[in-house]
């Protein structure tokens, strides 16, 4: 396998620290708190000590974010990000961080998130929204009721029609991220759930049920990068950022080409080739799933089965942790473990975990017993609008 970048020069960077706050269901902590709890774990999870520290990327909250949360956490870093793309956000901040580590513009970058997401609306201290608002180019969907939900939906419904995926094929990617689940002691929901309960729930927007949807959660998460110059200082084996990639295709539907193509066909393209493997080298996948069809059609447009053949490859349960094909969100995902809101870090959180032998749930192995080496984190923003692709190895 590869042993360094192929988009960078300069020095190598590994994921170094990576935790979980506490998340599911948290009714008396903050954002800020759960943003601290998260970043003190990582940081001894690594071993290092704080100081070293001198790059932070968060993006979502505050009105000067990253600015607040590293007042809150009493860092003052020299190189930071907000890029905010959604649920793609942190893999694109890794990538970032990953280059300005590479470059020396920083040695040790935390990125953390942390949302109260379902606190807030038990307490009502805000409600669901329909929209992202109507400035913009989206004021010219907004008035008609255009939902986020919805603009997934009617992308499901174009797969469908062009290629005669099912809703049974679709209902597979919930009932395998169940089964994860029910492994992960972290997971928000275990119990097992079957395509026809998934079938029968309450529709959401056509032809998403319930079960086809993310859950609501509250939760964060940290992951520590760090130049290879650290690692000897660490606690544990690096795991290394081996290539990224990162797009970004539109806003408005209208602007959006190809429904059955999502941005991770570009990002998932350039992390391959930057990383100097192949999707057939990969040993797991941690994928954006806000709903179903993100799941089946990022794996068409990552490579992992050709455009159109994704609803076939999902059967039979091929994502699940010893189902004979390619573990997809082995903690459970957004489907069933948690999504707090943009839930992209925690993909990189699952995948390193993997890669080091300490899932929380079942623990993906090689058939003789080894751990596997390689692992890609694919995240999604808005609806289907942006992309970022990282690809992780042991070694």
């Amino acid at each position: 396998m590869p042993t360094t970048s192929r988009n960078r020069g300069g020095r190598r960077v590994a994921v170094v620290g990576a935790a979980l706050s506490d998340s599911g269901r948290v009714d008396e902590a903050t954002p800020y708190a759960l943003h601290a709890q998260a970043a003190r774990r990582a940081l001894a999870d690594s071993g290092l000590d704080r100081s070293v520290i001198d790059g932070l990327a968060s993006a979502g909250l505050g009105t000067l974010a990253p600015a607040e949360v590293a007042e809150y956490l009493g860092l003052r870093p020299r190189w930071v990000d907000s890029t905010a793309v959604g649920g793609a956000t942190w893999e694109v901040m890794a990538a970032h961080a990953a280059d300005a580590i590479a470059a020396g513009h920083a040695d040790v970058v935390l990125l953390v998130y942390g949302s109260t997401a379902r606190a807030d609306i038990k307490a009502r201290r805000r409600t669901s929204n329909l929209s992202f608002g109507a400035r913009g180019p989206l004021q010219f969907e907004a008035p008609y009721g255009h939902t986020l939900v919805a603009k997934y939906a009617m992308a499901a419904r174009r797969h469908m029609h062009e290629y005669g995926t099912t809703l049974e094929q679709l209902a597979e990617v919930a009932v395998q991220a169940r089964a994860n689940a029910a492994h992960n002691p972290e997971a928000m929901f275990r119990e097992p759930i079957t395509v026809d309960e998934v079938l029968a729930g309450p529709m959401i927007a056509d032809p998403f049920t319930k079960l086809h949807c993310c859950i609501r959660s509250d939760g964060g998460c940290a992951v520590l990068l760090a130049a290879e110059d650290h690692v000897p200082d660490t606690a544990k084996a690096p795991v290394w950022i081996l290539g990224t990639g990162e797009h970004v295709s539109h806003t408005t539907m209208s602007q959006w080409e190809d429904f059955t193509v999502s941005p991770a066909a570009v990002s998932g393209r350039l992390a391959f080739e930057r990383a100097g493997v192949r999707p057939e080298d990969i040993e797991l996948a941690q994928i954006y799933d806000a709903f179903t069809y993100m799941t089946l059609v990022t794996l068409e447009d990552l490579g992992f089965c050709a455009k159109g053949e994704g609803g076939a490859f999902v059967e039979k349960g091929r994502l699940t942790v010893g189902g004979g094909g390619l573990p997809v969100n082995t903690d459970g995902g957004g489907l069933s473990a948690c999504h707090p809101g943009m839930r992209g870090l925690f993909l990189l959180v699952e995948a390193v975990r993997q890669l080091r032998g300490e899932a929380t749930g079942a623990q993906v192995r090689r058939a003789d017993g080894s751990l596997p080496e390689l692992a890609v984190a694919s995240g999604t923003g808005g609806w289907f609008c942006s992309s970022g692709t990282v690809v992780l190895g042991r070694g």
